[in-house]
């Protein structure tokens, strides 16, 4: 219902025998009428913007409002980042989840998923702590304060009316802290949400930097076969007939790489290996791809990638 509620205050205080001048009461309850009304928009505005964060698709928010005037429960709706976590792990399936790329899909689907369920404990939080009270307010309180306007062609019940305004009215003020409590929970909310993401994305990043760089092992197997081509040997050496101690670090393509885990030798072509400490690596013609040689001090031998973080 739409009316100017300056003019409907000042008709509340007109005397119908002559134009009396106003009181101080009058004046009161012209000014709560004012402050009820600026409350009432941008409560509205506030209401209709958080509706368009929470749900910015247009369609979506059309059919969650004809549900609630149907007084039906909207279906539950799957969020973006689920969709995304799952289209993931569906493809990781395809791919082989034992892959490089098909272990990292599975990974940060899981990590999508989490964002999700995330986004939608959010939104359901924030329309319960703050989205309701407005609304409630919007549909309840000022729906009873608007609805005095009618005191205009109804004289006789003009001071029984006036004074439940002016009860309501006076406690716009209690409904300002109201709001104020349900915004500080809304923030609350938010500001978890963006918190849990943070940490999602966070552990993300520590298991994406735990697995194999196979960019990096591949530039460094092409460096290496190139180097000894140089030289002019032929054939790739098979790793089955590989002399450890005959072996002959490259000119170019060696690289420092930080061991992640501890590692038994199962041979004596292999290297045992600490974690935390740091070692020389580089790669053979004809090696196998998981395998490159490691060098410590006057040891070496062979050493498996996974056990490895190549370095810069």
């Amino acid at each position: 219902m739409d009316f100017n509620v300056k003019k409907l205050a000042s008709g509340f205080t007109e005397e119908k025998l002559g134009q009396a001048e106003k009181t101080e009461l009058d004046a009161h309850f012209e000014k709560l009428m004012s402050r009820a009304d600026c409350t009432k928009n941008w409560t509205e505005k506030m209401y209709r913007q958080t509706e368009v964060l929470l749900q910015p698709n247009p369609s979506a928010r059309i059919e969650e409002f004809l549900y609630e005037k149907l007084d039906r429960k909207a279906p539950s709706r799957i969020t973006n980042a689920e969709l995304l976590g799952q289209y993931m792990q569906d493809a990781a399936k395809e791919f082989g989840p034992g892959t490089p790329y098909g272990s990292t899909l599975v990974k940060v689907g899981e990590c999508e998923r989490r964002l999700g369920a995330a986004e939608r404990e959010f939104l359901q939080t924030s329309a319960i702590s703050f989205l309701t009270p407005l609304r409630n307010f919007l549909e309840g309180d000022w729906r009873t304060i608007s609805a005095e306007h009618e005191l205009r062609v109804a004289q006789t019940e003009f001071d029984r009316q006036a004074e439940v305004t002016r009860l309501l009215l006076e406690g716009i003020s209690s409904t300002h802290v109201n709001h104020l409590r349900c915004l500080h929970e809304f923030v609350e909310a938010q500001a978890a949400y963006y918190k849990q993401c943070h940490l999602h994305m966070q552990e993300l990043q520590q298991e994406l930097g735990r697995l194999p760089n196979a960019f990096a092992l591949n530039s460094t197997h092409s460096m290496a076969t190139a180097a000894f081509e140089a030289k002019g040997i032929g054939s790739p050496v098979e790793t089955e007939t590989l002399k450890i101690e005959e072996v002959q670090a490259p000119a170019t393509g060696t690289r420092k790489a930080k061991v992640l885990y501890d590692y038994d030798a199962a041979d004596s072509s292999e290297l045992s290996l600490l974690a935390d400490e740091v070692i020389t690596v580089y790669t053979l013609p004809g090696m196998d791809s998981d395998w490159l040689i490691g060098e410590r001090g006057n040891q070496k031998g062979k050493v498996p990638v996974t056990y490895l973080e190549l370095l810069s």
